[in-house]
């Protein structure tokens, strides 16, 4: 289920009333009550999923859901005891579900600097506009024409500078976020359709643990429906990209202009040089680096360096450099000797 502080859940629909609302045609189980949208892994019996990809028949076929949207091709795969909804576009299905059940909570009404703070040693700036349910802790600082949306939570010793605007997030002790930085808008993800591409509601949240600093106008994403997690002490620098579902370790180094794809997951300790970027759903191991304008399309084991785009092991991207170097040289001296 969204996190209530964030999302609020509306009332809940039978199948078929859901199936008549997103496209599709009810197999079995029209009268089954849904009031939640969940993956297949983690969805329960008052959740709908669906399947968007046969690789995902073992999770489909273990769903606990009460029901599942799957193309025709894939019914027999769904578990007997699950109603089923076939379409030819699930995913888009999914997502006009999520419009259905659940809500963004909007910043409506704004809330006191005395309701929100901890104390009196919070300090907030001209011009911030606070949502319902904000709490900050002793110590913080709030920047001039901060906007905090409904529900965020922010720890102690925080700094944020002006013009941040955060969402849908939880921050830890001592986090520091530079002007302009944007925490928790909705993550990139749309699914297709007959009538083209349908915006898929993102309702997980942004996690920032102790320690972390985000650089001005850097963009953190939450989660589409887990949480985008950044690890204690992990220094991002300006104009960094990280995308929804990201899983990023401790004392990770970010320079300017690293783009991160959704679902990516680094461990501890690892280093991105200026304009790095790594592929979706990609797995960096602990203490890897990435070069200075590196395209990380594969998975990098634990403590090795890549370069180069598409990024590969630095002793074989030099090697491959050297030689395409001698080959051109020597063509050019073999042209010039004709000549």
């Amino acid at each position: 289920m969204p996190d209530p502080r964030f999302f609020e859940t509306l009332s809940p629909l039978t199948v078929a009333a859901l199936a008549e609302h997103i496209g599709g045609e009810v197999v079995r189980g029209g009268e089954v009550v849904i009031s939640a949208v969940a993956p297949l892994s983690t969805a329960d019996r008052g959740a709908i999923a669906f399947l968007g990809d046969r690789k995902f028949a073992a999770a489909l076929a273990e769903t606990k859901a009460g029901c599942v949207i799957v193309p025709a091709s894939a019914v027999d795969l769904a578990p007997a005891d699950a109603a089923v909804i076939v379409s030819g576009e699930a995913q888009a299905s999914w997502a006009r579900a999520s419009a259905l059940l659940h809500r963004p909570i909007r910043l409506d009404r704004a809330t006191t600097p005395a309701e929100a703070a901890e104390d009196d040693t919070v300090v907030i700036e001209p011009g911030v506009v606070l949502g319902e349910g904000v709490r900050i802790g002793r110590g913080t600082r709030i920047g001039a024409n901060t906007v905090i949306g409904p529900g965020v939570q922010i720890g102690r010793d925080c700094l944020i500078s002006p013009g941040v605007t955060i969402g849908f997030a939880l921050l830890g002790d001592r986090v520091k976020l530079l002007a302009g930085a944007r925490v928790g808008e909705a993550g990139f993800g749309a699914a297709g359709s007959k009538t083209g591409p349908v915006d898929i509601p993102q309702l997980g949240r942004v996690i920032l643990q102790d320690g972390v600093t985000v650089g001005a106008n850097s963009c953190i994403d939450r989660g589409a429906y887990d949480d985008t997690v950044i690890g204690e002490n992990t220094k991002i620098d300006n104009l960094v990209m990280i995308g929804h579902n990201c899983v990023i370790g401790r004392n990770n180094l970010m320079a300017a202009h690293t783009g991160i794809s959704g679902s990516v997951t680094t461990g501890d300790n690892c280093i991105f040089g200026g304009r790095a970027g790594v592929g979706d759903h990609i797995a960096i191991g602990e203490g890897a680096r990435v070069a200075a304008g590196g395209g990380v399309l594969a998975n990098i084991p634990p403590g090795e360096i890549w370069s180069g785009y598409p990024a590969k092991p630095l002793r074989q991207f030099l090697r491959e450099t050297v030689w395409l170097s001698k080959q051109a040289s020597q063509k050019k001296g073999a042209k010039e000797s004709k000549e």
